[in-house]
């Protein structure tokens, strides 16, 4: 393991990680940092927790701190694209900690804030530009942003975007960027698609890797209850009243039911938010603001939060509701047990999120183990299909159909402006 002072980063970078009091690089950092100072593109694949961030954001930073000049009116020399806005929100703080005492100007375009003072930041130049696919083409077609000077793209939480439908956004979008440039993919996870995308977009990339793609991290504590829907209220007050002061994060299929559930908590005498898509975005910066700064103990989200949340002090995650990607819930789950720190991941199971179960363990590799209640055979549920009794690891995974939460609605479908 290397110290930060020996990777060779600008003495910039070095004070400001000196001031932040980091000295070591975590796993993915050491591996990663090393060949994106050289140009190469990156593929790199981490838990989430792991410090993937500064994995890219070190590099980048050094590289445009090397380059003379600054942006023209309109353009960016570097482009990061987060699925979420919590995300690119989230990204941009992290960055600002290592160019406040420099010359880099940072700007951030998502849904959901007045996109006329977008437009006006962007109007004046900005040297990273981090953005969401969807407000990012909106500016685009409104001609307030020239990419053509970006030398530089980060794709973050890439399998995300493959998931939201972002690949037809980013298909616009790439034939605008500079070239040459360099690229860095990253992901907690490895689908099919993401190869397809790595050669679309990636000349020649260093894959770096410090776990098998849909691993946990090892201080996670998962465990499981098998349960009917209508138990899940009562076993969710039982597991926040062990410890009133936990911070828990609590995850919902639906906005609906993510609204429904927090309001139950708070007449019950919960300290409890919540954060969907049918908030504002200041309605979602404040909660999760007062979730960072332990002013509410339980934050309801949907995985519009999953890859925007970066909170040490996340004691556990509650799946009140199995996500229908696998993927998901190793990016929930994820929200604990972060820099190093403990945490516990707690899920609950009725009998028809059976075959959810039964694929996030395929994926994972594990048998989940039981808290309470009776392990199902596979195609128990009455989600399973047709030949699904083959145990984990044995066939395919049958398709799941459309999913409902504990309070109600029908799963929409996934569209780039929900960023």
């Amino acid at each position: 393991m290397f110290d930060f002072d020996m990777l060779g980063l600008a003495p910039a970078l070095n004070e400001a990680l000196a001031r932040a009091d980091l000295s070591q690089p975590t796993p993915i950092q050491n591996q990663a940092i090393p060949l994106a100072l050289e140009g190469h593109d990156i593929m790199g694949l981490a838990q989430t927790g792991t410090g993937k961030t500064l994995a890219f954001a070190l590099p980048l930073v050094d590289h445009l701190l090397s380059a003379p000049g600054k942006p023209a009116p309109k353009t960016a020399r570097a482009l990061i694209l987060a699925p979420t806005r919590e995300l690119a929100n989230q990204i941009a703080e992290s960055i600002q900690i290592l160019t406040g005492r420099t010359r880099l100007r940072i700007a951030v375009v998502v849904g959901g804030k007045p996109i006329h003072r977008q437009i006006a930041a962007l109007g004046r130049g900005t040297d990273i530009l981090v953005a969401t696919p969807g407000r990012l083409i909106d500016l685009m077609d409104r001609g307030a942003v020239d990419l053509g000077t970006v030398r530089h793209l980060v794709l973050d939480e890439a399998d995300q975007m493959l998931d939201m439908g972002f690949i037809h956004a980013l298909r616009r979008i790439a034939p605008r960027l500079g070239t040459p440039r360099q690229t860095m993919l990253f992901s907690a996870t490895m689908p099919k698609q993401m190869e397809e995308l790595a050669r679309a977009y990636l000349t020649d990339p260093r894959r770096v890797q410090v776990a098998p793609p849909g691993k946990a991290a090892d201080k996670i504590a998962q465990s499981v209850h098998f349960q009917e829907k209508s138990a899940k209220p009562a076993r969710l007050r039982e597991i926040l009243s062990r410890d009133p002061e936990a911070m828990t994060l609590v995850f919902a299929r639906t906005k609906h039911g993510a609204e429904k559930l927090m309001k139950g908590l708070v007449a019950d005498g919960y300290n409890a938010a919540s954060i969907h898509g049918n908030k504002s975005q200041g309605q979602r910066d404040r909660a999760i603001r007062a979730f960072r700064e332990s002013r509410i103990k339980v934050l309801v989200a949907t995985d519009v939060a999953a890859r925007g949340i970066d909170i040490p002090g996340v004691a556990q995650v509650i799946n009140y509701d199995l996500p229908e990607v696998p993927e998901n819930y190793v990016h929930r789950i994820g929200r604990t047990a972060r820099a190093g720190q403990d945490g516990e991941a707690i899920a609950f199971c009725s009998p028809d999120e059976a075959d959810y179960l039964y694929r996030i363990e395929r994926l994972m590799s594990i048998e989940i183990p039981v808290a309470s209640g009776t392990r199902p055979e596979q195609g128990e549920g009455r989600r399973a299909g047709p030949g699904s009794g083959a145990r984990r690891g044995r066939g395919k995974a049958p398709r799941s159909g459309a999913g409902h939460s504990a309070g109600g609605g029908r799963r929409r479908s996934r569209s780039r402006r929900a960023a």
